[in-house]
């Protein structure tokens, strides 16, 4: 059998970018001259990756490094065509197919450019409970990810939710709720009962965020940075002793950190 030839960009009749990158894979998942690593993997065992660099496209962004930025989106990309090269290799779809259905529904979820550019306005989310709907969804919850972030996924639940009638009138609702989950907290007897209600304590934050229209995921990870952020700053000023500081100096130098991100 004669050895696979890999498209190169050097010639005049090379592939577009994504072609190349396609029979890339195709070669790496050669059972006769691919690589033995890509050939032996599974969906379950790269969806790890797909997740990792999506995250790392986010890192990226959140650093505003666009050099970065450009080599994630890449790994994104391969992730991609990864999973798009096995399910092609099974008879299921090809990248092409991935393609195809995506363009699709953009031009269908766009009814007001693609269709009749006389609308003015569009439920981006009434279409989609439409697609879910002909796809046969018997619940509201139908295609909610469970391997999204908890608290990503906590609002997409509590958005599908609101879209049924079943939601707080208003924040107050919300945030009394937050201040009911805490006591329910403190009066927790078992560690079962602990986890339990810091759960539904967490989930009601998430709910008084997005009454306020903001991302509880966003909010956190803000939160997360300015944490690292400070505790970094208090590092640098007690030196190599801070380990060995009391709790009272600890604060003492928390406070003057917070103090030098204000005069910034």
């Amino acid at each position: 059998m004669n050895e696979p030839t890999l498209p190169s960009t050097a010639s005049p009749d090379a592939p577009v970018p994504l072609d190349r990158l396609v029979a890339i894979m195709a070669r790496l998942r050669d059972k006769d001259h691919g690589c033995p690593w890509d050939i032996e993997q599974t969906f379950e065992t790269i969806a790890p990756y797909t997740i990792e660099e999506a995250y790392e496209v986010a890192d990226a962004i959140a650093r505003n490094d666009m050099a970065a930025l450009k080599d994630e989106l890449g790994d994104l990309l391969l992730q991609v065509v990864f999973h798009s090269r096995m399910a092609e290799e099974a008879g299921h779809f090809s990248v092409a197919d991935v393609i195809a259905s995506i363009s699709d529904k953009m031009v269908r979820r766009h009814p007001h450019i693609f269709a009749d550019q006389s609308v003015e306005a569009w439920d981006w989310e009434a279409i989609k409970a439409e697609e879910r709907s002909s796809g046969g969804a018997d619940s509201a919850m139908d295609g909610v990810a469970l391997a999204l972030p908890a608290l990503m996924r906590a609002q997409k639940l509590q958005k599908r939710a609101a879209r049924t009638g079943f939601d707080w009138p208003d924040v107050m609702g919300a945030i009394e709720k937050i201040g009911e989950e805490i006591e329910e907290l403190l009066d927790a007897e078992t560690e079962a009962e602990r986890a339990e209600e810091a759960g539904d304590l967490l989930f009601a934050a998430v709910n008084a965020v997005r009454h306020m229209g903001g991302s509880a995921e966003d909010a956190l990870r803000a939160a997360n940075a300015k944490f690292e952020r400070r505790f970094r700053a208090m590092e640098a000023i007690g030196g190599d002793g801070f380990a060995g500081l009391s709790l009272d100096d600890k604060e003492a130098l928390w406070q003057r950190a917070k103090r030098g991100e204000s005069q910034l």
